[in-house]
């Protein structure tokens, strides 16, 4: 039985190419970067490479770009970091009710320490209103944090609107581009962003890796002490391998990005004609335009979501939903929730389809086939 993997959205294979990067530095270039010898110029030569091309790839420069654990840690360097530095300024915080974990539960356990944070609505495509955010915005709001594309429905949120709202307030702009990066053309001078969390795992790279853009001038309180890596604002020995390996997958996504694009687009479409043409009862939820090309969320009617899940696995096809499985119960996907209602069906019968390197027509074409049999016999 083939296996057909569709669940880019959660993660995504390595490159062939970024493997053989990894192995190289790995047997060749294993020095610390902030030795003097040669071995120690060598593996920074490769750091200053790396963060050169990450930085040309968003539109900063070098000394913006922090490497970190990966987007989750981003996350929160970005969150805290700011709530720390500019608590003088105010304790008030704006963020999205969709917002991925990492920034939620950051915001949550600012929440306990007296911070005040607004929890922005979406409307039923999970988009915020930019008129919502400059109603909530106060003299003592110093962070707005939304992000970029959701890692659930895929809808894109207004970010240039918003940089250009909060130009002349005090309040820092960070958005999470987990998602979107790699596959949105993403220029942060353009789009007035003043941080942006990015991770390497979900455009090919190596797990564990990410980095924060932070434009000059922007503070950030220290959330890890050691040594002095970074520009001083992330200690400890840099993972040089996993830089090599991010480098590597971001060259490659620059280079066929336009053409990912339009065949995830074609994807989506090829998918949802197939389940008409096969009778299916099914709901988009989010948009297929202004949308993140990979990420296709479609609600099933009469279906569970754990059945679906477990069924679609037996017949070799992963994908994935909005809630978090477990024994016997399912905890409602928060972004579900947010543009449907605590009610609504969809939560329950919601099924994430992402494609991502290795998927092609064909198994989109199969993976729409099995769905509908599933469905319909899940329906009888």
């Amino acid at each position: 039985m083939e296996r057909i993997y569709m669940d880019h959205a959660a993660t995504s294979p390595m490159h062939p190419r970024v493997i053989e990067k990894m192995m190289e530095v790995m047997n060749s270039q294993f020095g610390n970067p902030s030795s003097i010898h040669s071995f120690g110029r060598e593996a920074r030569s490769l750091l200053d490479t790396s963060r050169e091309t990450l930085a040309k790839s968003i539109g900063a420069k070098e000394n913006e770009i922090i490497f970190t654990g990966g987007g989750t840690e981003a996350d929160n360097l970005a969150i805290l970091g700011v709530a720390e530095a500019y608590q003088s300024n105010g304790k008030h915080i704006i963020t999205t009710q969709i917002e991925h974990h990492a920034v939620l539960h950051t915001c949550q356990k600012l929440e306990k320490m007296g911070y005040e944070v607004t929890y922005l609505p979406v409307d039923k495509i999970g988009r915020i209103s930019v008129n919502d955010l400059s109603a909530a915005l106060r003299d003592d709001t110093i962070l707005v944090t939304v992000m970029y594309g959701n890692n659930e429905v895929g809808t894109l949120q207004p970010i240039r609107e918003i940089g250009e709202l909060l130009q002349g307030h005090q309040a820092k702009f960070h958005t999470d581009a987990v998602q979107a990066y790699g596959l949105e053309k993403i220029d942060v001078t353009e789009c007035l962003i003043d941080l942006m969390s990015v991770s390497a795992h979900k455009i090919n790279g190596p797990k564990g890796m990410g980095f924060l853009y932070a434009k000059d001038g922007v503070k950030l309180s220290q959330r890890l002490f050691g040594g002095e890596q970074e520009r001083k604002r992330r200690a400890g020995t840099e993972n040089t391998v996993s830089i090599a390996g991010f480098r590597e997958a971001v060259l490659i996504a620059q280079k066929d990005q336009e053409i990912k694009r339009e065949a995830y687009r074609q994807y989506k479409e090829i998918f949802i004609e197939k389940l008409q043409q096969l009778g299916v009862d099914f709901e988009l939820n989010g948009l297929l335009d202004n949308s993140l090309p990979h990420v296709l969320n479609l609600s099933f009617p009469g279906t569970n979501v754990e059945a679906m899940l477990v069924n679609l696995d037996l017949a070799g096809i992963a994908v994935s939903s909005g809630s978090a499985c477990t024994a016997g119960s399912i905890e409602p996907s928060h972004v579900l929730v947010a543009m449907f209602g605590k009610q609504s069906e969809r939560l329950i019968n919601s099924i994430r389809f992402s494609f991502g390197l290795g998927t092609d027509e064909n198994q989109v074409l199969k993976a729409a086939e099995e769905t509908a049999k599933i469905v319909n016999r899940l329906k009888k």
